[in-house]
């Protein structure tokens, strides 16, 4: 089958590799219908992280069920399905408590799993015509027939479930304001659930021009941080108080207001400026423990220099992690079939799977309002 393969730093390549098959009596093969390019993608695309040539990218999947394992009992054939991003067994301690995200079972050693990312278990990637999904009553979420909603039910693979996860680890709650930083696809899918939410005012800062118009067009309000420090631009607006809640959608590759230098704890801090005493922050933004490419030793080693006693001494709280994809994809689904929620407007491009190559430059370059890519491996 046809997949999208890592080979360097900024280079991915459309090549032919193995079928998956059948392992266990519980893994089902699904025909890809819809696969997303995601921010995390390219941590490994731009040679950020430990992933050698050769992986199988894509964590955000849907599509067609064409074989099932003898002990899948709740799944069939030519159902439609989409996977949350983690692979998980449903059964281990965190799994029980809905830490999904962090199964200890998958993947031996580390908590959690998933498909297609360097260090995140043995699980191949779903940038491809087919995938094995493991524990495949647990992880596959059934959709209606058909093609309705399509670009709508592959953001339930992950940016949208993490995007709505940033705000349940703020508590944004009916009536609050919200400053959510980096209005790429996961910070405008937080935006979004904050409006969802009931939210009163929902800030969306970037400095990509295309961004801030999807958040303005939702109803959110735009600070282009490169006209200004984004915390008084919040605060002129909010009585010099702050918002109540924030959430980091960027996470460590966070930069200056011309782009030109990484600090990966700027968003952290202005954060931790932006939210009034005793509010709360949710950080789905992605921090590792190494990151080879930061801009100094300590960041190279996932240490970085947070303003803790400011945050201390305004009483606020955080919530962190990646996020647990089954506790929301199932309302959120059915939010979307009920017509109350249509994420697909962060959708900038759809396109066959042949031309990802050339996706992934424009993506990771922020051109031509590449916001968010959904490659149809079948055409």
């Amino acid at each position: 089958m046809k997949a999208i393969v890592y080979k360097e730093p900024f280079k991915v390549a459309v090549e032919e590799v193995d079928n998956p098959r059948i392992q266990h009596p519980n893994d089902v093969i699904v025909r890809v219908t819809s696969t997303a390019i995601c921010g995390s993608d390219l941590h490994m695309y731009e040679g950020r992280t430990a992933a050698e040539p050769g992986i199988v990218f894509g964590h955000e999947n849907m599509g067609i069920v064409e074989e099932a394992g003898d002990g899948v009992t709740s799944i069939k054939q030519g159902d439609r399905v989409v996977m949350p991003f983690n692979v998980a067994c449903g059964f281990c301690k965190n799994c029980v408590a809905g830490y999904t995200g962090f199964c200890l079972t998958v993947n031996p050693g580390f908590a959690g799993g998933a498909y297609g990312y360097v260090a995140m278990g043995p699980y191949t990637g779903g940038q491809a015509e087919r995938l094995r999904v493991p524990y495949a009553d647990f992880n596959c979420l059934k959709l209606p027939e058909g093609t309705e909603h399509e670009t709508d039910f592959i953001l339930l693979a992950d940016i949208f479930p993490t995007g709505y996860h940033g705000c349940e680890l703020a508590q944004v709650s009916p009536g609050e304001s919200v400053s959510v930083y980096g209005g790429g696809p996961v910070g405008l899918m937080a935006a979004y659930s904050a409006l969802l939410r009931g939210a009163s005012r929902v800030f969306v800062v970037d400095r990509v021009a295309e961004r801030l118009q999807k958040a303005e067009q939702i109803g959110a309000i735009p600070i282009n941080f490169a006209e200004g420090s984004a915390v008084d631009q919040i605060k002129e607006q909010t009585n010099g108080e702050g918002t109540d809640k924030g959430v980091d959608a960027v996470g460590y590759q966070a930069t200056t207001g011309d782009a030109e230098h990484e600090e990966p704890a700027i968003v952290l801090n202005s954060l931790v400026d932006t939210v009034r005493p005793t509010g709360m922050l949710g950080v789905p933004g992605l921090y590792v423990p190494s990151d080879p490419g930061g801009p100094d030793e300590q960041a190279k080693r996932g240490m970085l220099l947070v303003s803790v006693g400011r945050f201390f001494e305004k009483g606020l709280r955080m919530g962190t992690g990646q996020c647990n994809v089954k506790r929301y994809n199932r309302q959120l689904r059915d939010m979307i079939i009920a017509g109350r929620a249509t994420p697909s407007f962060v959708v900038s491009h759809e396109l066959p799977l042949d031309q990802a190559p050339m996706a992934y430059e424009k993506f990771d370059k922020r051109v031509e309002g590449y916001t968010k890519v959904v490659l149809h491996p079948q055409g």
